[in-house]
């Protein structure tokens, strides 16, 4: 099958889009802040990753804000969309809710004006499966399969796995992949009641976390089969190994330890890559009660007697950004790769948990990072795990 490649990236996020997400993650900044994007009246704490200043474009009215972060991000993957305008491709997006704060505001407009007299537009644009439209439109990319993945907060992983195989299949030359999400006054609702959210920031492995804090943004990623990348004289940022799916359904929120296990031991397996030729694991890393020792827990019975590498949380620092996290942390992998560091897991000094028993960088940490596994879950069980390397040219 042939070998897989990512030739671009692209981030929007609260602590910095395109070159300056890079720059956020070895700052180790926190973007955090205070709701502004919705009314938060009637909650005792409303705190959010808002992407600072983005600048929503209003050329496209067709485009919710999650859309175009996402089309934003792709444009940063793809420096020359032309040379794929007329070659066959896949964009894969996924999401958690897409343009939610469209729905938000057509059940607010509902309620005011009635049904019959709704925004059109408003209805047209919150669906999903128009953000890979969108990006393909946007791009000029012609010969293309759309395809939208709503599979919550592993939805860009998915994404990931679904570009991967298309090109190994022979069905396509590349796949621009990735996830997007915008939260909105509805879904943070939701997450509120459930008691998962921290009224100030997201600390993941800290005995003293307090939750997870919703974030919006995008990140996609450009993956070409080696031959057409090495053909094109494209730069190679990274390879893509592999990837492993599983779905529990054991609890609507809580993942199931043994399950996530075997999503990431398959991972490595698919990969042919040992536990102990892993440098770094991007964590999924919500910050909740549950999660934590859950997923350290699942990376203890993968690594077994093996030492765990170092483990990343980037979501103390861009918060939960739905379905585009998978993604998000993939990138972040990627940049690990590329410029050999460590991000780091902020959000205030770390007390250390029993039940987390990890080596949990709190600063960017120079190091030589060649293979990275990202672990992203999913609401339902719905786990995905893929594993980057460094491409080593003497292989081809």
């Amino acid at each position: 099958m042939s070998r897989v490649v990512v030739t671009g990236v692209g981030a929007v996020s609260s602590i910095g889009t395109g070159a300056e997400f890079l720059t956020g993650l070895r700052e180790g900044r926190c973007g955090a802040r205070d709701i502004t994007c919705f009314d938060t009246t009637g909650f005792p704490h409303a705190r959010m990753h808002e992407v600072p200043d983005f600048p929503y474009d209003p050329e496209h009215p067709t485009q919710g804000i999650a859309t175009q972060m996402t089309v934003a991000a792709a444009r940063q993957a793809v420096t020359d969309p032309s040379v794929f305008s007329s070659v066959r491709g896949v964009v894969a997006v996924g999401t958690t809710d897409g343009d939610g704060r469209d729905l938000d505001a057509l059940s607010a407009m509902e309620l005011e004006k009635g049904l019959p007299n709704l925004d059109p537009l408003l209805a047209r644009r919150f669906r999903m499966s128009r953000m890979p439209l969108s990006v393909a439109s946007s791009l000029g990319l012609m010969d293309v399969e759309p395809l939208a993945f709503p599979n919550v907060c592993s939805a860009g992983n998915f994404a990931i796995g679904a570009g991967l195989d298309a090109i190994r299949s022979g069905e396509a030359s590349y796949a621009l992949v990735g996830g997007g999400d915008a939260t909105d006054r509805r879904l943070f609702s939701a997450m509120y009641r459930y008691g998962a959210l921290s009224p100030t920031t997201c600390r993941p492995f800290s005995a003293d976390r307090t939750g997870v804090v919703f974030a919006e943004g995008a990140a996609m990623l450009m993956l070409e089969s080696l031959e057409f990348a090495l053909e094109r004289g494209a730069p190679i940022l990274a390879e893509v190994l592999d990837y492993n799916l599983t779905c529990d359904g054991n609890h609507p929120t809580r993942p199931f330890q043994e399950v996530v296990a075997e999503c990431l031991r398959g991972a490595l397996h698919n990969a042919g890559v040992e536990p102990s030729e892993v440098d770094l694991v991007m964590a999924h890393g919500t910050a909740t009660k549950a999660n934590d020792p859950m997923e350290c827990g699942a990376l203890a019975d993968v690594f077994g007697d093996v030492p765990l590498p170092p483990i990343t949380g980037i979501k103390s620092m861009i918060g939960h950004t739905a379905g585009a996290a998978g993604a998000h942390s993939c990138v972040a992998g990627v940049l690990a790769i590329q410029h050999g560091f460590m991000p780091p897991t902020v959000g205030g000094p770390r007390v250390p948990d029993p039940e987390c028993p990890v080596d949990v960088p709190a600063v960017a940490r120079p190091a030589d990072v060649r293979t990275v596994l990202v672990n992203a879950l999913g609401f339902g069980g719905a786990n995905a795990a893929v594993v980057l390397r460094r491409f080593e040219p003497a292989l081809v």
